[in-house]
């Protein structure tokens, strides 16, 4: 399942990038800086926002922001994009709900085989021992 976040939540900011890039980086704010109010949403469910917060806690600033960067393009509306793009994946990991495991039980044959390889290891042990001499 895809829930998508609609642009109007996001706060862009814009910010010298760090790295080589000549004169160009140091006049010209391309850094990309999103913000999202994960907590006060009103596009995602409740479950799909508590396995957000739990998953990506570290993410998530006091205020229930959270804050995505991008500067790998040398322009504004590529760097916006990508942490577009990056929040969606975000999202969509935690959209599917986890599926519970189911107890099993290990098959006859599997429990024979173990027994049988304990034995045969045990036998090996008991074979290395000293025994002691009858006098």
């Amino acid at each position: 399942m895809r829930y998508s976040v609609p642009p109007i939540e996001f706060e862009f900011t814009f910010v010298r990038s760090s790295g080589p890039g000549g004169q160009n980086v140091n006049k010209v704010n391309t850094k990309a800086v999103l913000r999202w109010g994960v907590k006060r949403s009103p596009s995602i469910p409740e479950p799909i926002r508590q396995r957000f917060l739990t998953r990506y806690a570290r993410r998530v600033t006091v205020t229930g922001d959270v804050v995505i960067t991008s500067q790998r393009f040398r322009d504004q509306g590529r760097n916006a994009a990508d942490c577009a793009l990056k929040l969606q994946e975000l999202v969509n990991t935690v959209a599917a709900e986890p599926v519970k495991r189911k107890a099993t039980k290990p098959s006859r044959g599997a429990v024979v085989r173990r027994q049988e390889s304990k034995r045969r290891h045990s036998q090996k042990k008991q074979s290395r021992r000293q025994r002691p001499h009858d006098e």
